[in-house]
């Protein structure tokens, strides 16, 4: 079997996003939008304080984002 994925709070994505080149452009209502200027990559970070985001949007997010698995699995 494969690692497993850490459970992250959208704080520690975005951390993760930052560290990779990531800003925040705009948000709306719980959502933020991420975008890297280099490489022209965006995603949206649901935003809801304490809670981890399920497995399925964490993944999204860091394989949308191009984040090397080695960043977020255990």
């Amino acid at each position: 079997m494969g690692d497993k994925l850490r459970r992250l709070t959208s704080k520690e994505i975005e951390k993760l996003l930052s560290r990779f080149g990531f800003e925040m452009v705009s948000q709306k209502g719980s959502h933020r939008k991420w975008r890297n200027q280099v490489t022209g990559r965006q995603v949206i970070v649901p935003s809801h304080a304490g809670k981890t985001l399920p497995l399925g949007t964490l993944r999204n997010i860091l394989t949308n984002a191009e984040i090397p698995e080695s960043e977020w699995r255990y």
